[in-house]
């Protein structure tokens, strides 16, 4: 891992992510803040978003606040594409070449990585958010801790 990218995003990022967190606005306001804030800030970030479990349907995905083109997946079963795998498994996956999966929901042709992060609340699945990037291999080591220390912190608002 690059040490340099690891300070510095986590440096110049987190801070703000915990100012936005800290915000007495809605959480769906949150998280599209959030959303905005890495899709700026962080290289080849294509799509950023949150899929949350569909309170009115068990075992469903409903998308949340997003940035980038729009999707067709605005609901995604559990177990189904990465997304729904992360759902069941409550661990980030990341794939440096979504062509290369088996179960990938494709959203855009253009699409080349996607990482996902479950966001857990007392040990159970709430949410994730879903990184997609134009580019081959753009998921680094730093970019997955970042995103996974974002994740903790969001944990309480759900």
């Amino acid at each position: 891992m690059d040490n340099t990218e690891s300070i510095t995003l986590k440096d110049t990022l987190l801070p703000r992510v915990e100012a936005i967190v800290s915000r007495d606005v809605t959480q769906s306001e949150k998280l599209f803040a959030i959303c905005e804030l890495l899709a700026d800030e962080v290289e080849h970030f294509d799509w950023v978003g949150f899929y949350i479990a569909d309170k009115e349907v068990p075992n469903q995905l409903v998308l949340g606040p997003f940035v980038g083109p729009p999707t067709n997946h605005t609901t995604i079963p559990y177990g189904k594409g990465i997304c729904g795998q992360v759902a069941l498994s409550h661990s980030t996956y990341v794939s440096q070449d979504v062509h290369a999966e088996e179960n990938y929901l494709s959203c855009s042709p253009s699409v080349q990585s996607e990482i996902v992060v479950p966001i857990l609340k007392n040990g159970n699945f709430v949410a994730q958010i879903d990184i997609d990037s134009n580019i081959k291999h753009s998921i680094s080591d730093a970019k997955k801790e970042l995103l996974e220390e974002i994740c903790t912190l969001l944990s309480n608002e759900f």
